[in-house]
């Protein structure tokens, strides 16, 4: 059973774990060779004949350090180009198999999804219905469980990974996460990630108290309005709703919607844009509390992101989200969140 709108809460979290490195500085050729060609390991001492000595030898024995010097070159050199071959070959595999995975993988590399690979689905977990924190203090909600079908049909590893979505593109590139899937708007962002086909139907809006007194957008002149931090409203007002936004008294951002309506309610703030899957849900959530502008700021489309270069597994997505569709799975799990204001009659990939 999905628990009560009521009951959703936060609970965030950014793992970014960066690390840092430093190369040792290169010896004299003459008394240390690289042993392998990696600059983290020990460096040995080469024996070197005694000038002394050799000054006492017969004139052909001075030419022992300069052969000594020469030897020490040509094994320096080698090693460095054998460790460097190494290396390259331990890079190469390393990213191939970190990127079927999903964890450090460049920017272009495309690699074909396979079996038992881990599938990290990063989400905001305040983002009901699509991505919230149930009354067993598990993950829920209807992109998450779309997303652990879609694994286990492919049998890939799923795990839920809550982030800070102002950090979301940090936790992409990082490898952190595998994929974006928590009604992530496709439109605007087209060059800057690899999606899926568009799964869900969507909207900005904007949302009021229903005894505020505002009925339409032009009533919001003077007025404060709020919106999520990084979200595709905040994109909308200052693009192509930047002339609407100018009338307004304040244009203001939040970590996520529970605070941004948490204020409306409190009349701390006069009007909340929004996601329209926000708006049905906090509508369904307080019944006789909120009301709807009638024009919506934008109309748009849900997609699952991925690093850009990520067709192949985006493509994978596609494929088992229209199979899920056809037989039925996907119209069960919609009517789960009903009570959200979700809606099947919303769903694209038909």
């Amino acid at each position: 059973m999905a628990p009560t709108p009521q009951t959703a809460r936060i609970d965030r979290a950014s793992r970014l774990t960066p690390t840092t490195g430093t190369l040792p500085t290169a010896p004299d050729l003459a008394t240390y060779a690289v042993q392998g060609g990696d600059a983290r390991h020990g460096m040995s001492q080469v024996q070197r004949p005694s000038w002394r000595t050799a000054n006492r030898q017969p004139a052909a024995w001075h030419l022992i350090p300069l052969v000594a010097l020469l030897l020490a070159i040509s094994l320096a050199l080698g090693a460095c180009g054998s460790g460097a071959s190494e290396s390259s070959s331990g890079t190469t595999t390393s990213a191939a198999a970190t990127q079927a995975t999903g964890k450090g993988a460049d920017k272009g590399i495309d690699v074909e999804p396979t079996k038992g690979m881990d599938f990290i689905v990063g989400f905001d977990s305040s983002y009901p219905p699509y991505g919230f924190i149930a009354d067993d203090g598990s993950y829920t909600g209807f992109d998450l469980d779309l997303a652990k079908e879609v694994a286990a049909r492919n049998g890939w590893k799923f795990t839920a990974q809550p982030i800070n979505w102002d950090a979301k593109d940090a936790e992409l590139d990082s490898g952190t996460i595998t994929a974006l899937w928590n009604g992530f708007t496709l439109e605007g962002r087209e060059d800057k990630y690899t999606f899926s086909a568009p799964y869900m139907l969507n909207a900005q809006v904007v949302v009021v108290k229903k005894t505020s007194g505002i009925t339409d957008l032009g009533s919001l002149a003077g007025k404060a309005v709020v919106t999520q931090v990084d979200s595709a409203a905040l994109d909308v007002l200052k693009n192509n709703q930047k002339d609407l936004a100018a009338t307004f008294g304040s244009l203001e951002e939040r970590p996520d919607y529970d605070e941004a309506f948490m204020e409306l309610k409190a009349g701390a703030v006069d009007a909340v844009a929004c996601d329209l899957s926000i708006a049905q849900y906090q509508m369904a959530a307080q019944p006789g509390t909120y009301t709807q502008l009638p024009t919506s700021l934008s109309d748009e489309h849900y997609a699952v992101g991925f690093k850009r270069g990520s067709a192949k597994l985006a493509d994978a997505v596609t494929a088992t989200l229209r199979q899920m569709s056809a037989d039925g799975t996907v119209e069960k799990i919609a009517k789960k969140y009903a009570a959200y204001g979700l809606s099947y009659s919303n769903w694209q990939l038909k």
